[in-house]
């Protein structure tokens, strides 16, 4: 995952050009927040279009980012509607936001690979039936596009990283 970066046009923000301030930041520095953020914020659209969000916990594989949801809960039942989502990490000083398409994996390794990482990550012990495809959904975001910057630099650091 090799994205391109460049600063995003931002009018009316004072937002250097990507010459000046500290620079574009490396994808490695939203990756480690990726990674490390405990809660995600997951917005999708309703039906009528309405945007709903809510948090979950989900884990970054250096790809994409993985998360599980009661197929009942509006967000799963959103996302096979419309896949297309925004995902935020928890830290509002250091944000990064990606905007994907949330694929539902079938049960198998795929599902089992995310209960492995998401119990080593949050330091649970579910079993499978956590993830149990006939009640569960796992879904799989990989980045279009994502945005970070630093709020200490918030006029030199805004990076927009697009992807393939």
């Amino acid at each position: 995952m090799n994205p391109a970066a460049s600063r995003p046009y931002m009018p009316g923000y004072g937002i250097v050009g990507p010459r000046e301030g500290s620079g574009l930041l490396p994808w490695s520095w939203a990756q480690q927040r990726l990674t490390e953020s405990h809660d995600y914020w997951v917005a999708t659209t309703w039906p009528d279009g309405r945007p709903h969000v809510m948090p979950v916990w989900a884990v970054w594989d250096g790809d994409a980012l993985w998360f599980s949801s009661s197929l009942r809960a509006r967000k799963a039942r959103n996302l096979l509607r419309d896949p297309r989502c925004t995902i935020t990490t928890d830290n509002p000083l250091e944000p990064v936001v990606v905007e994907g398409r949330a694929d539902l994996l079938p049960a198998g390794l795929q599902r089992e690979y995310f209960l492995d990482r998401m119990n080593t990550k949050y330091e649970t012990s579910y079993s499978i039936d956590f993830v149990d495809p006939a009640t569960n959904a796992v879904f799989r975001v990989v980045p279009k596009w994502a945005f970070g910057l630093v709020e200490a630099d918030f006029q030199g650091s805004p990076t927009r990283w697009q992807f393939g």
